[in-house]
């Protein structure tokens, strides 16, 4: 008869034997587990490569704001060949009336269309935003997003300009974007500038070109911080006092806006994105982009004006209009 211990080792020898055995039907072999381990390798690359993929096409300023005023249609019926695009602001009822009643006058050159659109963001008092949106009623010629109208939103203004060319009226030939204390010099804007006879331009904009790097001090109105832009050189801008554009460039700034880091100074923003579009804008010393005194001669050479008056722009405009077999 076996002894105990000799019943106790074969008795361990089978438990071992028993466990190896349940073992090794149990668990993958060598090859199925080199196998599940490249199969979670090629899960988690694609996993990574989808990450990158969104971190790069994310957009940077998603521009997420809506029309709540709009005029989708303005474009349907025949393309123009001018889009005059202006900031304004809400109380700034008369320099919009004015505008209206001479330089932007819609109707003035006849069979050359021109489309003007006075662009808005929304007050913080109820009662303005009603006004506007009557006098948008009346009109027709106003566009508002959702963003508050202040000084530091003006690039959201310019964008949503962009943005409404580029979809309700993408085959205007040419765009202007200026604001609403600017007198437009009309005839030389249409017939010494852009030329409606000529072949239009692509990838163009003009303007009064600033070749200048970010103010420091923070009492400027353009003070600029070294965390938004730490260069101590801007890219070649035009002074948004007045530029003008070719409509295919609309497009392009808008879009490539949605991965540009938002900046305050207006002007400085659209230099920037021209900058990765390498479209470099062209000088024209018709712009102006300061004060001038009025004299006929003096105001027949120029394109734009800066800081006229409601009352100066109806003056400026029947003087000129009156006076055209004038030489000087």
């Amino acid at each position: 008869m076996p002894s105990k211990v000799s019943c106790l080792y074969l008795l361990t020898v089978v438990c071992w034997a028993s466990a190896l055995w349940y073992l090794s039907i149990s668990r993958p072999t060598s090859t199925y587990v080199s196998h599940m381990s490249v199969s979670i390798r090629k899960t988690v690359k694609p996993h990574k490569n989808i990450t990158f993929t969104n971190i790069r096409t994310r957009p940077l300023n998603p521009h997420a704001f809506e029309f709540i005023i709009n005029e989708p249609k303005k474009c349907e019926s025949v393309a123009p060949f001018l889009v005059i695009l202006i900031s304004t602001t809400h109380k700034e009822f008369d320099a919009r009336q004015a505008i209206r009643e001479t330089w932007g006058d819609e109707s003035t050159f006849g069979d050359i269309r021109i489309l003007t659109i006075f662009l808005l963001g929304i007050n913080t008092d109820a009662i303005l935003n009603q006004m506007v949106e009557q006098e948008s009623q009346i009109f027709h010629d106003i566009v508002v997003e959702n963003f508050i109208d202040s000084y530091h939103n003006l690039t959201l203004k310019t964008m949503m300009g962009m943005k409404w060319v580029a979809t309700f009226c993408p085959k205007a030939q040419y765009v202007m974007k200026t604001d609403s204390d600017i007198f437009v010099n009309m005839d030389n804007l249409i017939y010494k500038l852009l030329k409606p006879t000529t072949k239009p331009r692509r990838r163009y904009f003009t303007g009064y070109v600033i070749n200048g790097g970010p103010i420091r001090d923070m009492r400027s109105k353009w003070y600029m911080s070294r965390d938004l832009y730490p260069d101590n050189k801007y890219p070649p801008f035009c002074s948004g006092t007045g530029y003008v554009f070719s409509a295919d460039v609309a497009d392009l700034i808008y879009k490539t806006s949605l991965h540009t880091r938002l900046l305050h100074l207006e002007d400085v923003y659209v230099g920037l994105c021209l900058r990765k579009l390498g479209i470099h804008p062209y000088q024209n010393s018709g712009f102006n982009h300061w004060k001038m005194a009025y004299s006929l001669c003096r105001y027949r050479r120029v394109i734009t004006v800066h800081q006229i008056s409601p009352e100066e722009m109806h003056r400026i405009w029947n003087d000129m209009s009156s006076k055209k077999h004038l030489r000087c």
